[in-house]
């Protein structure tokens, strides 16, 4: 089995799980998958303090429709979202925005759509320039919209191997609501382990 295939949410890994990050008012249910692949993503973005709790990487065709309608929910849900239809100002420009929004994100969201798909096969410097940094930091998560882990795999396999969220499998409300709390509050543990950790640095 492929990582791409694993990483879909489902495959190996059906049964329920409650990560440590989720609130027990929590209304939603991971996969034991999701939660060792979000994992890594929990303990990275826990040390981060960037204002902006998600950077989210979308094809420039979804923003006024898919990007928008998951950008919505996560605002929804009380999470800071850097987002090109929103924080980009009139002049600005472009390439020196979306350094400045990955900067400052603590975790990246890639909205993965045929667009996206589309993109990545035309146009290699999506995935060198806005992708790169967060792949290597273990701070990017693959939203898989229309499209499949496997599909996604045949263009970009470093991308598809990382654990992430599909439409097909659950609804995006949902996924907003587990991305928001990926990014919430420490529990006592976590604050813990965070407060020894700056404290050997």
């Amino acid at each position: 089995m492929t990582p791409a295939v694993r990483s879909g949410g489902s495959g190996g890994g059906s049964r329920s799980a409650r990560p440590s990050w989720s609130p027990s008012s929590s209304t939603v249910s991971y996969t034991a998958q999701q939660v060792r692949d979000l994992q890594p993503v929990r303990s990275a973005a826990i040390s981060r303090t960037q204002p902006h709790d998600v950077f989210l990487c979308h094809a420039w065709p979804d923003r006024k429709e898919d990007a928008k309608d998951l950008y919505d929910l996560l605002v929804d849900e009380s999470v800071s979202v850097w987002f090109s239809e929103v924080s980009l100002r009139v002049g600005t420009d472009m390439r020196v925005a979306i350094d400045r929004g990955l900067v400052s994100s603590r975790i990246g969201i890639v909205l993965v759509t045929p667009a996206m798909l589309e993109k990545l096969l035309t146009d290699r410097s999506i995935a060198s320039n806005e992708l790169s940094a967060l792949l290597r930091r273990n701070l990017l998560i693959p939203v898989m919209h229309g499209v499949t882990f496997e599909q996604l795999d045949q263009v970009s396999p470093t991308l598809a191997s990382r654990g992430g969220f599909s439409t097909a499998e659950e609804p995006l409300e949902d996924i907003a609501v587990k991305i928001a709390e990926l990014v919430g509050e420490l529990n006592d543990e976590e604050a813990d382990e965070l407060s020894m950790k700056r404290a050997s640095e």
